[in-house]
Order: structure tokens, then C-alpha cells, then sequence
């Protein structure tokens, strides 16, 4: 994500190892204590013994209709993985293989799209309920493995009750009817955005519940299936590749695909009267551009800018990690531009407005494409890991302006430097930010963790050297591709490919409360924070 006003001018569902088919009964013993034939040494009557058995199974029934009845008289309670800065996002007790997302718009952006959500996930703890994240929406019903479940909410989670619990291990399917909201609610930021067309979504970093029930945290990627259903008159394109196109009277369903898991915020659909313009990338990759279609011919010149981007940032780190890539240009006034997983959010003014320039719109456009190796398909683990999705989306911004716009980088970083005391207090050091102010979830996206964060990327250049460095970053996205990944994993990279220990190093410059000396620079000075 950037945020404006700027400072200058294959298949879903990839199997899994375990059972192939939801809900799959499985064989063999119940319980131990398989009655036997006869009675052996010792052994009691087998009448006696049936008795026993019987009182047995009779106490253990009752103790377990017993917890049963307290956990569900229990009244439904919001649940969290424990993310620092967002304790109760995400859930814990279950992982999710894949969305199955279905929207109907109705022809208005003002009014609540039908909807309908299916979670298959593996259980990875028993589960006498379920946590969704959904916040902004209406549920009619939800099931699980086909069977009626009960819900209520939970501040900001949906909590599901099924018929019988969910033991460990197991692969179930959630299947939610709702309705999804695009009017913002009082103290809700983001979800979906209400363009002059039609809507796109914003769900960074927190926001993806406002739009449909989900494990809302980037520490679970899944796969997504999306399908639209609006008036002809609209074009629908989401994350990932077409899937298929299917009319009815007056109607349209576009289906998508995405062939790589993605992390919820970085869900995208776009509904309006758009264009969508083809062309190929490199290695023949297929893009597509997502434009108000009055404006198509306006903006075709920037447009056919992102292949040789693609090509620049392929030669700083390697091969572009996904099935496709392309713009969503839309007409609305958002205050950033969103790395959405395959096709990046602008605002169209970016590109029609005369006060920036044109070098300057091009490192942004770098800036969000660069994130789809850095966040997109390299997520982070936690929230306070952020600074490896800004700050080297910034470096690479910065790196394009230094090497096509002749806009040195070690300007900007000396000007870093001198601020980064006060972003520092103002926000907390680059892996270690404070948390977001009160009712700005979004808050948490301050200058430490982009130009802070660069900063402590070009430190690191210049303590191990360009030829380590660059090594580093090629190794960094191809190890974790599809993955998450924290800032521990980084520091344990950098130090084995550096092959020194530079333990020391990131705990002054990700955590320390003062920017330490730059290497190479003795000379630059960071501003004391204004008390």
C-alpha cells in the first residue's frame, strides 16, 4: 500500500495429503475395549461384564452431553491468532485450503450484494465452534458439512455452532449466506470501495470481514474462487484468471481463479462499465488492464508501461511470482494505491492529474508491482513484519527512480536518515511498530515502516555489501515464495548468506528506539523528536 497525499510531486484446491473428500468417514477402531469372544484368566462373567461396560459408556455419555451443554450455553466469545497490533484477527483451530466466493450485485452500488461463502479448511485443534471474521453484513444461514449450524455474533466474528463437534484433523466446509455491504459503517475503514462506476475492495489491512466471513490474517493463505453475477451492462474481473463466463437475461457471471494462495487483504473485484485491455508480458505472461472505459485511450500510455517494469523488477529478484499481472485503475478518491494479489489498485486521478511527475507516477507504479513479490507472494507471518512488505517496496521504488530517473537514492536515504528519530518515536522502530490509533486500524501504515524501513534495507547494502545484498533478496522471495515469512527469517538469511552473525546489526536498526550510525556515512544526523 501507498498512501496519498505523496510526499513528492493451476487448480483450486490443490490436494492436501489426508482425505479427498469432505466429510470422509474414517475406519477403524471407536475406542479401546473392543469386546472380546470369551473371558480369560481372571476376566469377569460376560454378563458382569457387559454391565460394566454398559455403566461405563452410560458415565462417559453423560459427561460428554454435559461439557457439550456448557460449551454451548457458553455465550459466543471473539477470538484472535494473537497478532500484536490486531489481537483478535484471525482464528485459531483451523486452516483454510480455500474461498469459494459468490457476489450478486444489483446494479447499485448503495445497496447490499447477495452473497455466499464456502471455507474448506483441516481442523488443527477439536472444535465445538468455529470464529469467522465478518463484521459489515447480514447472515441468512450457514452450514457445516451440509448439516444446519447455529451462529451468533461476537464483536467482529461470526461464531458458528455446529450439530456435533469437529475433531482434530478433520476437513470441513463452511458454507455461509449473507448479504456484503458496500456503505461503510461508523468506524469500519475499507472493505469495498464505491467508485463513480460501480466498487472495488480495499481490504488492507484488516478489512477483508467487512466484505465476506474469513480467516481474516495473512498468516492464512488460501485459494480463492470468485464469482460475480451483475447486470450486462457491467463488467466484473477479480484476482487471478478467467474461469469461465456464463449470461443469462439481463445477466452476467464472471468467474475467476487465482493458481497461487493468497492472503484476504489482498482479495480483489472489480464491478463496473470497465474496460479490460489485454496484453502480454514477459515469458509470455498474460495481463490485463481494469479501466473506466471512457478512459481507456487517456490512460493507454501508462498502461503500456508495466512490461518492461515487470522485466526491471525480474532483474533485480527473479522470475514474476503469479498467472497474471495488470492494473485496476478506479474512479474514486481512495488516499493510496493497494498491492491487490495479480492487479494493483490505483486511483485513475494518479495517472490523469498534471502535478505529478511522470517519473515520479512510474516509481509508483513500481512500488505496487514490486509488492507482488514482496507481500503478495512472500506474506507476512504477523502484522509487525509489515516493514518487509513496505520497505522494500520502497526500496524498489526508489531503486527505479535512482536508475530511470537519474533521482539519486542516497539523497532520499540521507533525508531518511535526518527523519528517522521522530518517525521512530512517532511510530515505533521498523519491525516493532505501535500499535494503530484508536478507531484508524490503517494508522499502522506510517512513514517507519516505508522510508524507515528502506532505510534499514540501504544500511544493510552498505554493511554487507551490493554483491551479498542483492544475493539476499533473489534468495529471499524464492524460498518463501507462496509462503509467509517473519523478520527473524530475514535476519537468519541475511546472516547465513553474509556468513556472519548480524544479530547486533537488526537489533539496533529494527528495534532500537535510536537510528544507529550509518555504515559508510559516520557523517549523516537524525533529528531528535519534537517533545
Amino acid at each position: 500500500m501507498l498512501h496519498t497525499p505523496r510526499t513528492g510531486p493451476t487448480a483450486i484446491g490443490t490436494p492436501r495429503t489426508g482425505p479427498t473428500a469432505i466429510g470422509t468417514p474414517r475406519t477403524g477402531p471407536t475406542g479401546n475395549g473392543t469386546p472380546r469372544t470369551g473371558s480369560g484368566p481372571g476376566d469377569p462373567a460376560p454378563r458382569s461384564r457387559t454391565r460394566n461396560r454398559r455403566r461405563l459408556n452410560a458415565a462417559l455419555l453423560a459427561s460428554a452431553v454435559s461439557v457439550c451443554l456448557v460449551a454451548a450455553s457458553a455465550p459466543p466469545t471473539p477470538l484472535g491468532v494473537g497478532d500484536r497490533l490486531f489481537p483478535t484477527l484471525g482464528n485459531p483451530g483451523y486452516d483454510v485450503a480455500s474461498y469459494d466466493l459468490s457476489f450478486t450485485y444489483p446494479g447499485s452500488n448503495s445497496k447490499p450484494l447477495q452473497a455466499v461463502t464456502t471455507i474448506d479448511a483441516w481442523t488443527t485443534e477439536r472444535l465445538d465452534r468455529i470464529n469467522l471474521d465478518f463484521a459489515h453484513g447480514t447472515v441468512d444461514s450457514v452450514e457445516v458439512d451440509g448439516r444446519p449450524a447455529t451462529f451468533a455474533s461476537a464483536d467482529e466474528d461470526l461464531v458458528v455452532t455446529p450439530e456435533r463437534p469437529i475433531s482434530e484433523g478433520s476437513w470441513t466446509r463452511i458454507t455461509v449466506r449473507h448479504t456484503s455491504d458496500p456503505v461503510s459503517a461508523k468506524g469500519q475503514d475499507g472493505g469495498w470501495v464505491r467508485t463513480k462506476d460501480g466498487l472495488a475492495m480495499a481490504n488492507q489491512a484488516d478489512a477483508a470481514h467487512l466484505v465476506f466471513p474469513c480467516n481474516d490474517h495473512p498468516s492464512d493463505k488460501a485459494m480463492f474462487t470468485i464469482r460475480v453475477t451483475a447486470p450486462n451492462a457491467y463488467t466484473a474481473v477479480a484476482n487471478g484468471l478467467p474461469a469461465g463466463v456464463d449470461k443469462v437475461v439481463g445477466n452476467t457471471t464472471w468467474t475467476y481463479r487465482t493458481q497461487h494462495p493468497m492472503a484476504t487483504e489482498l482479495a480483489q473485484v472489480s464491478i463496473g462499465r470497465s474496460a479490460v485491455l489485454h496484453r502480454t508480458g514477459p515469458h509470455d505472461l498474460p495481463m490485463r488492464d481494469v479501466v473506466p472505459a471512457k478512459d481507456a485511450k487517456q490512460l493507454e500510455p501508462w498502461l503500456k508501461k508495466t512490461s518492461d517494469q515487470i522485466a526491471w523488477m525480474e532483474s533485480k529478484v527473479g522470475r514474476y511470482p503469479f498467472e497474471t499481472y495488470g492494473l485496476l485503475m478506479a474512479d474514486a478518491s481512495t488516499g493510496f494505491e493497494l498491492e491487490t494479489q495479480t492487479i494493483s489498485l490505483f486511483e485513475r486521478d494518479l495517472f490523469t492529474q498534471p502535478a505529478y511527475p511522470k517519473w515520479y507516477v512510474e516509481s509508483i507504479m513500481v512500488h505496487e508491482l514490486s509488492h507482488q513479490w514482496f507481500g503478495d507472494s512472500v506474506s507476512p507471518r504477523t502484522w509487525s513484519d509489515l516493514w518487509l512488505n513496505e520497505g522494500h517496496a520502497t526500496w524498489y521504488e526508489e531503486l527505479y527512480a535512482e536508475e530511470k530517473a537519474h533521482r539519486p537514492m542516497e539523497t532520499r536515504m540521507k533525508a531518511a536518515y535526518a527523519a528517522s528519530d521522530r518517525w521512530r518515536a512517532a511510530g515505533g522502530p521498523p519491525a516493532l511498530p505501535k500499535a494503530p490509533a484508536p478507531g484508524q486500524k490503517i494508522s499502522i501504515f506510517r512513514p517507519n515502516v516505508y522510508d524507515g524501513a528502506a532505510l534499514a534495507l540501504y544500511a544493510l547494502r552498505q554493511e554487507i555489501g551490493r554483491p551479498a545484498f542483492e544475493r539476499l533478496e533473489r534468495t529471499w522471495v524464492n524460498v518463501h515464495r507462496d509462503g509467509t515469512a517473519t523478520t527473524a527469517d530475514f535476519e537468519e538469511l541475511a546472516s547465513a548468506i553474509s556468513g556472519r552473525d548480524l544479530s547486533d546489526f537488526f537489533q539496533g536498526w529494527l528495534y532500537g528506539e535510536k537510528t544507529p550510525p550509518m555504515p559508510g556515512h559516520p557523517d549523516w544526523t537524525s533529528q531528535a523528536p519534537v517533545k
